[in-house]
């Protein structure tokens, strides 16, 4: 694959570097981008001007592709970063991250495409997990909201929420065993047998 990036000059340096390209090199313009020692702060130079530069990165990546004949395309790179050209009066970028991307949906992108992680509370998370961790023991969790739901008469989807605290862990019922003495005292085995086959 090719290495490129995305250069992002103002329009007055845009019309002389169209003018460069298109020409047959014989002009005295001579195009050089040269970064300091961070590699992130350089000087752009056409002809006999120079222009303060920045690489920045994009809020996500950019295909490039190219083509022979109008009708396949081929990717030729992945593209993450942009050098920005600036005009000598305007003030340097002071974020790494560029915060809009290439094409107007984008713009913002960083604040309106990509969610910031949530701001947690430390004590709650360490409640949570230790509830977990009761729940996996066989425990139950402590200090739950319980939210009990009645049906109105009528069969109406209308339902009545009470809310109620629990401080102290719920005991679990006890579960007898079949054939002992939570049975049916009426019924016997072979009433649950069926012998019609």
């Amino acid at each position: 694959m090719d290495e490129q990036f995305i250069l992002r000059v103002p329009p007055s340096v845009a019309e002389r570097i169209d003018r460069l390209l298109s020409e047959i090199s014989s002009s005295e313009d001579k195009l050089d981008l040269s970064f300091s020692e961070d590699g992130k702060t350089g000087s752009f130079v056409i002809g006999d001007e120079h222009f303060p530069a920045s690489l920045l990165n994009l809020p996500c990546i950019v295909e490039s592709y190219k083509t022979y004949d109008d009708n396949v395309l081929i990717k030729s790179a992945d593209i993450g970063q942009m050098i920005m050209v600036r005009e000598e009066g305007d003030p340097a970028p002071d974020v790494v991250e560029y915060r809009h991307g290439l094409t107007p949906p984008m713009r913002d992108a960083r604040r309106r495409r990509f969610q910031r992680e949530p701001d947690l509370n430390p004590e709650l998370v360490r409640r949570v997990e230790k509830d977990l961790q009761n729940i996996m023991s066989g425990g139950t969790a402590e200090n739950i909201d319980i939210e009990v739901v009645e049906q109105e008469e009528g069969g109406e989807a209308n339902a009545r929420h009470v809310n109620k605290k629990v401080t102290q862990p719920a005991t679990k019922p006890d579960i007898s065993e079949p054939g002992t003495a939570g049975e049916d005292p009426d019924r016997t085995e072979s009433e649950d047998s069926d012998d019609s086959i």
